[in-house]
């Protein structure tokens, strides 16, 4: 199970990989979205959590992106603000907004794994 971890932010980056690394999924990294959407090309990971403010391009039309190559990949966003009202972000499988507690993180990704 390999998931792309896409985040502007460094420390969140080590912070998601080592802790998801630790549950048994191999886990690939993206700090900007033309990044990302190399590594999700290059790497054709099984879920996606995807951070909505990137430096380089809305998360939200990166979501659109990736989700006409792919419809069915389950996108989790992930981010400090509260989007949940923007209808664009219904596109994704699951919204989380970030905390330093990961225990919704990992529930959410472990419910799609196993539903997918």
């Amino acid at each position: 199970m390999k998931i792309l971890v896409v985040d502007d932010d460094l420390s969140i980056l080590r912070l998601y990989k080592e802790e998801l690394e630790e549950e048994g999924y191999t886990v690939v990294t993206a700090s900007t979205g033309v990044e990302a959407l190399e590594q999700f090309e290059k790497e054709v990971p099984d879920l996606v959590t995807l951070d909505i403010q990137l430096p380089d391009v809305d998360g939200i039309k990166l979501l659109r992106q990736m989700k006409e190559k792919r419809p069915r990949l389950p996108v989790i966003m992930s981010t400090a603000y509260d989007y949940r009202d923007d209808f664009s972000v219904w596109a994704s499988e699951a919204y989380i907004v970030k905390s330093a507690d990961l225990a919704e993180f990992k529930a959410t990704i472990k419910r799609l794994v196993e539903k997918g």
